[in-house]
């Protein structure tokens, strides 16, 4: 599985023959609302070129599903996408139509394809239909979950499965996302073998800087995030 950071919470999964697009935030829409959030990165337009198998989103904030961005992928027509996205994203995705297979995709809801399954979880957030999300590899026997924005929850721990290969997690702390103390806290309780930080360095110069394990990987925006240790190397 390679996997690339696309800034903020945007994640670029790939595999042999399926491409996963998770929350991509590809244009400067929130400085349009907040002046003080300006993009720090700028758009890399090489993405758009992608027509992914599989959307995900994971709540119904600028950042995460993003008007100006999302019409982007779903007027593609080159291939039919697997397009998923809870209560609060899909009746306005779905508007799009162009063929696409648009899935409301709200916790506890499964969907496998091919040899990848996808689990909506909880999520602790402002969008009161925030989700993360769980994607194994049945074939690798993986499991990557991308928590979307929440904070730190029992309710949410309790519903992740054992076993995460790689957890991925806000620490901004702000806009009900964890701060970093309380993404240390939860990264431990995940219990995953890689760590990485995300939802930084696009509004803020913040780097994260409380994660004293190895299990800890800072990625770089449009870089490929190396999971493997050196022994699976």
């Amino acid at each position: 599985m390679n996997i690339t950071w696309l800034g903020q919470a945007g994640l670029l999964f790939q595999t042999e023959d399926k491409t996963i697009l998770i929350d991509p935030y590809l244009s400067n829409s929130v400085e349009k609302i907040n002046s003080a959030n300006h993009r720090r990165q700028p758009v890399d337009e090489r993405y758009f070129k992608i027509t992914p198998d599989v959307m995900i989103f994971t709540h119904d904030h600028l950042d995460h599903y993003d008007p100006e961005t999302a019409p982007r992928f779903f007027e593609k027509q080159d291939k039919t996408m697997l397009v998923l996205a809870p209560t609060s994203v899909w009746p306005k995705a779905r508007t799009y139509g162009n063929g696409h297979n648009y899935v409301q995709f709200d916790r506890g809801t499964e969907w496998t394809e091919g040899y990848l399954r996808f689990t909506a979880v909880p999520a602790v957030h402002s969008d009161p239909h925030a989700i993360g999300v769980v994607i194994e590899d049945l074939w690798e026997k993986k499991r990557y979950y991308v928590t979307g924005d929440t904070l730190y929850s029992e309710r949410v721990l309790c519903e992740i499965p054992h076993e995460i290969y790689a957890v991925f997690l806000p620490v901004n702390g702000v806009g009900n996302n964890m701060n970093q103390a309380d993404a240390a806290r939860f990264a431990r309780c995940v219990g995953a073998e890689r760590i990485i930080p995300i939802h930084f360095g696009m509004f803020d110069e913040m780097q994260p800087d409380i994660f004293d394990t190895e299990k800890y990987v800072i990625p770089e925006i449009y870089k490929d995030i190396s999971l493997a240790s050196e022994v699976e190397e």
